[in-house]
Order: C-alpha cells, then structure tokens, then sequence
C-alpha cells in the first residue's frame, strides 16, 4: 500500500490522481474528513489523522510498504520550526513502528543549507530526521512553484503589474507542481530501490520579468513587474494573516532566492530537468478554471 500525506494539497492530490489512474493502491491521509469525497471518487481508500496526533497517524500508516510525506507549512504557528521539529518526531515515531519500507519525502531546492533560509529549513530538517531508520530514503527537491505566481493573476488582470519580492531581472529555476507530482508518481510505480536527493526544475529559468511578459501574452495586455520593497515585506505578510514567526521566516528564505543562492545543489546528476513551461502551465491553468 502507497501512503500519501498532503492528499488534499496540489501535489498530493496529484499525485493520488497518478497513482490511482496507474491502477496502484493508495491510501490518501488527510487532515479533514470532509475532503475524503473527491479523494474516494478517483478511488484512494481514505485515512483521516492530525499530523500532530501519533496514534492516529500510526494508523493511518498500517500495512503501508512505500509513504509520501512532507512539512505542510501553515502561516500562523507562533514557533514554525519547533512545530516542524514536533511533526516530524511524530514522523519518525510513525515509521518506527510500522512496515514502512520506502520513504520519500517532498522537500525543497535549497534544503542543503543548515541555517539562515526560514522555511526552507524545513526541508532541511526533512531531510535529515530519518538517517536512523533502516528505509530506503528518497528527498525530491522540486523548484520554486509556477503556482505560486497564480496568486497574483487577478491583480495583474486588474492592473497590469505583477509584484516581486525578487529582483525583476533575476532569473532562477521554477517548475510546475504537476511535473513534481508525476515524477513522484512514476517514481512510485518502478519502485525504490536506493537513498538519495534528486532535484528537479523546469527546463528554462525564468526571471519575475519573464513570469509578466508570459501573462502579458496569456492576458493580451502589457504586464509590468513591481519589486516590492524589503521593508515593505514585513507588512505585507501579516496583512495576509502571517505570524510574526512566519513572516520572519518568510522573509529569511526570500532573502535567499532573492540573493540568487537558492540553487540546485548539483551533486551527481542533478538537477533532473522536467519539461512543462510557464506558458503550457498558464495554458492549462486557464482550461482547469475555465479563463
């Protein structure tokens, strides 16, 4: 049996999806009962478990041979990494006393630093809990999101500018989270045989500029990018609903990329290059939702 945590968010739920077309076994956990419909209908048998509740976790992975998990982020804990620490103890306790015999984990390009990255510690932690456990172990380190610029596609609709928390000219690598969620899926079905980082990205770095001229053409409009300014980060961040913890963290890891240091680490044959572009995403963006 394939455990995926995360079912319900953009990757799992794409993932599930794969496997279930793929005729695979799969069991989706996730955190709120009333999202277990969809899940069923593509037909995963559900789970229903708080991370942070061991033994309903411990049983959500029963007779499981392979697990997916991941560091779900949430913008309003008071203490991001002691709570990340905590959830993955209770990972770590799960595993032990299951029949887990592969891991993989969904991390993030820039995990290879110990220190000073906010959120992408998180990954880092990820990454180095299990190195006790007699598993097979396998971190994927997708790029940064296409999605995450969707955010901001109504406003750049209403106003012609895209606004940046990194430099308009820097380019850097991104991806589309259905290529993370179909490699992780085609890594499920040949099957683990080995530990090891594999870091994956689209095939061309993209620029903020870049992101706006592709929505300038998606929208038939001219698109402007904004960088916003550092000392305005802060503030914006909680106006959204952010913690202060969060948003220090936040903005430790948009510091990063926008130093142009959140890069792949290239060790071996990394980084593995996927093949969806910004603009075939935003092509499929607009047949999912219909404009």
């Amino acid at each position: 049996m394939n455990i995926i945590l995360g079912a319900t968010g953009q990757v799992g739920a794409a993932i599930v999806e794969n496997l279930t077309g793929k005729g695979l076994p799969v069991r989706a956990v996730v955190r709120n009962a009333e999202k277990a419909g969809e899940l069923k209908r593509k037909g995963a048998e559900v789970a229903i478990a708080d991370y942070f509740d061991l033994s309903a976790l411990t049983k959500a992975m029963k007779d499981g041979d392979l697990l997916f998990l991941l560091t779900p982020e949430t913008v309003t804990s008071n203490d991001v990494l002691g709570d990340t620490e905590k959830l993955l103890e209770n990972y770590h306790r799960a595993i032990a006393g299951s029949q887990i015999k592969s891991l993989i984990g969904l991390s993030s390009i820039g995990a290879q630093f110990s220190s000073g990255t906010g959120n992408l510690l998180m990954s880092n932690m990820l990454e180095n809990k299990f190195a006790d456990l007699n598993i097979r172990q396998v971190f994927v380190r997708p790029a940064y999101y296409y999605s995450n610029w969707m955010m901001s596609l109504d406003m750049v609709r209403e106003s012609g500018m895209l606004p940046a928390f990194y430099p308009a000219s820097l380019k850097f690598h991104m991806i589309s989270p259905f290529d993370v969620a179909g490699y992780v899926a085609d890594l499920i079905e040949s099957g683990i045989n080995q530990t090891g980082i594999t870091e994956i990205t689209g095939p061309v770095k993209y620029s903020p500029n870049d992101i706006a001229q592709c929505m300038g053409a998606f929208l038939n409009k001219e698109v402007q990018t904004y960088e916003i300014p550092e000392d305005e980060w802060a503030g914006i961040m909680k106006d959204i609903g952010f913690s202060d913890d969060a948003t220090r963290n936040f903005i430790d890891m948009a510091r990063l990329v926008a130093s142009g240091k959140a890069e792949p680490e290239g060790k071996g044959q990394n980084p593995v290059l996927m093949g969806t572009t910004f603009e075939a995403y935003l092509q499929n963006y607009a047949i999912k939702s219909g404009g």
